[in-house]
């Protein structure tokens, strides 16, 4: 066989490889296992998959004086770079080995397999090192030229007979170098396009998330029936890939949008098992058969369901459901953006309440604490939580559920609250900001043990953290750090809050406390807590600040055991 013949026949080859890969990795299962996906499984498929590819690049060589000319390299290389060098060495030993094994005692099969191996472990450690470079075809092509010119001196030095060794890679080395170096870079090439696509698509569906919950929050917080459900699954259904999606409350269908309006009828009774189950149990279900989904109907579409709990002051009170057919099937995504979903829209649920016991109590205080919800940090939160949903999932549901329990302690009407549950507030606060500010928020807590369980009134720490936060340090390019202290001292819990932001002025300070900065949050805010210690401990026990322009701030308030009230007698449970 001649140089030239043996060149075009590995393009030839090559070409299929490179098709072949293309159509695996962009099948969603695989897709969703083997690009970027976290965790053990993902790199033992990876392992497989690459080691596979390094098989097939076996098989897809010719025979040359009882040898192989192949295209390994192309398949071990990118899955050194992609997956590291856990899966660049064993993808490199299933490959290599199997050249061993096929060939035991072939001339050149051990020289062969060493090489395969040494270049899936040099590329796994380049990619280590590289970074977020490593998906960069010039890479590829550059390590797999080097280990394939390696490749022939170790057939050369290691082969049982010199001179076949080196006519053989006379023929073979030019064609095997050229095709695997120009293989493995188009490899990789194909690799980096389809996770782009993918970070594409997870990005649209954080887009999806926010455009959702723009629009559907005036509907869910008026409460729970068939026309607010009917709009906000038409909002849904209209966005995102799915064949249906419902809407249910503890005992019939509320709104069906999509397949299988023809029987799953609004107003009629929960016909699907899996949702019954859902509303009992409160745990979010992914259906993947029609069996599992338990639908009664012989005609009904469904192959798979995700039902998700919607809940309110710790009641299940429904479930949104996405359903999934022939022509709209669901995954993982789908499953997560329901889950995600289904916290914001219960928070809404939640909101209904809060409406409510404002219209019915004229209560000034619990007006100030409503208004503290900013809709800039809200927005803000979302944005960051959609950010997450890309680069770290499990990070953007923590999140969801930091920000719904944020937004539902925020509206609570409790008077008087534990300490602690004061710090949980103020924990889901920060973790907000920091995740949305990163290392230029740094928090230092430090509360005893015995001021864990003081009585407080509710809504009063966190909004002094929130100042610290957003009128202080976040104005500075490096950040800073914001500390928390608290200790009983005398019968009396002290706290003080404290940072190194860039401060204000000791005129605009008092004018803080006093209301005197008009509608400016921080003075509302501020303002609030000090009236409300001063109406129910007394004016001793009033808010006080210190603050200088470039020196950071700090605020500070005693809270005794036993309250004494100067209003009209008695604390009231606002």
């Amino acid at each position: 066989m001649t140089i030239g013949v043996l060149l075009f026949s590995l393009l030839e080859r090559f070409g299929l490889i490179i098709a072949v890969a293309f159509m695996l990795l962009h099948f969603s299962p695989v897709r969703r296992l083997g690009l970027r996906a976290p965790g053990g499984i993902s790199k033992l498929f990876q392992v497989l998959l690459f080691g596979a590819f390094g098989i097939m690049g076996t098989y897809s060589g010719n025979m040359v004086f009882n040898s192989l000319a192949n295209l390994r390299a192309m398949g071990v290389v990118p899955g050194g770079l992609f997956g590291g060098p856990v899966v660049g060495i064993l993808a490199g030993i299933i490959a290599g080995g199997h050249r061993i094994l096929i060939d035991v005692g072939g001339f050149s099969s051990v020289p062969c397999g060493i090489a395969t191996i040494l270049e899936g472990a040099v590329a796994g450690f380049m990619g280590r090192y590289l970074g977020e470079k490593r998906l960069d075809w010039r890479y590829a092509s550059g390590i797999a030229f080097a280990g394939e010119c390696l490749h022939m001196v170790l057939v050369l030095t290691m082969s049982h007979s010199f001179p076949e060794a080196l006519e053989l890679v006379k023929i073979i080395a030019l064609p095997m170098i050229v095709v695997n170096t120009l293989g493995a870079g188009l490899f990789v090439q194909t690799i980096r396009i389809l996770s782009m696509y993918r970070e594409k698509d997870q990005s649209s569906t954080a887009h999806d998330i926010l455009s959702i919950a723009n629009l559907t929050v005036g509907y869910l917080r008026t409460g729970l029936n068939p026309e607010t459900a009917r709009a906000t699954a038409r909002i849904i259904y209209d966005r995102i890939g799915v064949a249906a999606v419902a809407i249910t409350d503890s005992e019939k269908v509320l709104a069906h949008v999509g397949e299988g309006a023809d029987h799953h009828l609004p107003g009629r009774a929960i016909r699907t098992q899996a949702t019954r189950h859902v509303i009992e149990t409160g745990l979010p279900m992914f259906q993947h058969s029609p069996e599992e989904i338990g639908c009664d109907h012989k005609g009904c579409p469904f192959l798979s369901g995700i039902n998700v709990p919607l809940k309110k002051g710790g009641r299940i009170v429904g479930a949104l459901k996405f359903y999934g057919s022939k022509r709209s099937s669901l995954d993982g995504v789908h499953f997560e953006l329901a889950k995600g979903l289904a916290q914001l829209f219960s928070t809404q649920l939640e909101l209904e309440d809060i409406q409510i016991q404002a219209e019915l109590r004229a209560n000034a205080e619990i007006r100030h604490l409503q208004a503290q919800i900013n809709p800039h940090f809200l927005f803000n939160s979302l944005n960051t939580i959609a950010s997450f949903c890309r680069t770290s999932p499990t990070r953007a549901r923590d999140l969801l559920k930091d920000l719904a329990n944020f937004m539902r302690r925020n509206m609570s009407t409790r008077g008087m609250v534990r300490f602690d549950e004061e710090l949980e507030q103020v924990r889901s606060y920060l973790s907000i900001e920091q995740a949305r500010f990163g290392e230029r928020v740094r928090v230092d807590l430090d509360v005893a043990p015995e001021a864990r369980d003081w009585m407080v009134p509710s809504l009063l720490v966190q909004p002094l953290i929130e100042n610290s936060i957003v009128h202080g340090i976040s104005h500075k390019e490096e950040g800073g750090v914001v500390r928390l202290h608290a200790k009983v001292d005398r019968g009396e819990l002290c706290v003080r809050v404290e940072d190194d932001g860039v401060g204000m002025e000791e005129e605009k300070a008092s004018k803080v406390l006093s209301g005197g900065l008009g509608s400016r949050r921080d003075s509302i805010g501020l303002s609030n807590c000090t009236q409300r210690l001063e109406q129910m401990y007394g004016s001793r026990y009033r808010l006080h600040i210190r603050s200088a322009l470039g020196a950071g701030t700090v605020v500070w308030f005693h809270v005794p055991k036993n309250p004494h009230l100067h209003t009209a007698g008695k604390m009231v449970e606002n």
